[in-house]
């Protein structure tokens, strides 16, 4: 069963320790800019809001990449190749939910693979703000509570925006 990321907003603090763990989980450093969790924080609008891959029923990133370096693992996550990537950025371009980033060492695109079903995040986060959901009804609408209170923050309505 696919799963996906669930970010509980009213309860993210803005700590880093998401950010820290998946650098150390993925880079063995401890380096929040190589992380495939971004927390965007805006202390003047008291805004602070984690950005992860939200593993789209109907990603835009997979078909921009020119090289087939997105693809699902054995465990039903979208995930990238590195080996692959070519760091053209047009999955980083495609993903309207900031959900990938380019490595500044590699210079090649990274996403969240959940750590292949154990995220580092959620392990990390003393809050409990990042949990993992299975991709069924109840999820989505976690999903999309979280993601609707995320662009509510940034001033940007949801229906601007499409999955």
């Amino acid at each position: 069963m696919r799963s996906f990321l669930a970010i509980d907003l009213q309860k993210c603090t803005g700590c880093n320790n998401c950010e820290l763990a998946c650098s150390a989980a993925h880079t063995k450093s401890f380096n929040p800019r190589r992380s495939r969790i971004q927390i965007l924080k805006d202390e003047v609008r008291n805004l602070i809001v984690p950005m992860v891959c939200l593993q789209c029923e109907d990603p835009l990133c997979e078909p921009a990449c020119p090289t087939g370096a997105i693809s699902y693992n054995e465990k039903d996550t979208l995930f990238v190749h590195s080996h692959v990537c070519i760091g053209c950025m047009n999955c980083v371009t495609a993903c309207v939910y900031g959900g990938i980033e380019i490595d500044p060492r590699t210079l090649k695109a990274v996403k969240c693979d959940m750590c292949w079903g154990d995220p580092a995040c959620a392990k990390a986060c003393e809050y409990g703000a990042i949990s993992m959901v299975e991709a069924k009804e109840e999820g989505f609408i976690v999903r999309r509570e979280n993601v609707d209170l995320a662009f509510q923050k940034i001033g940007i309505k949801t229906e601007e925006v499409s999955e």
